[in-house]
């Protein structure tokens, strides 16, 4: 992956330019105020982010299945009378 320096000023001007080029060209963006970095932009990756969205979810499902707290197929199926 590229890394390439912009000034926040140029940033707020053309982030949809740099956010598009981020994502297709996977160049990852560091954005100076006077050229200190404040702030970075690049790609996201689909299955971390897929990941971090639904960690919370993934724990307390988990929490649940430890607890005894699940369902087996055939008893929700029962329970929407599709048994």
């Amino acid at each position: 992956m590229t890394t390439k320096f912009i000034g926040a000023k140029d940033f707020r001007q053309n982030m949809s330019l740099y956010t598009a080029q981020a994502n297709k060209k996977k160049i990852k963006f560091i954005i100076l105020k006077k050229n200190i970095p404040v702030l970075e932009v690049s790609p996201i990756n689909e299955k971390e982010y897929a990941y971090v969205k639904f960690s919370k979810e993934l724990a307390a499902s988990e929490k649940q299945i430890q607890e005894g707290k699940s369902y087996t197929q055939e008893e929700v199926m029962k329970e929407f009378g599709l048994l």
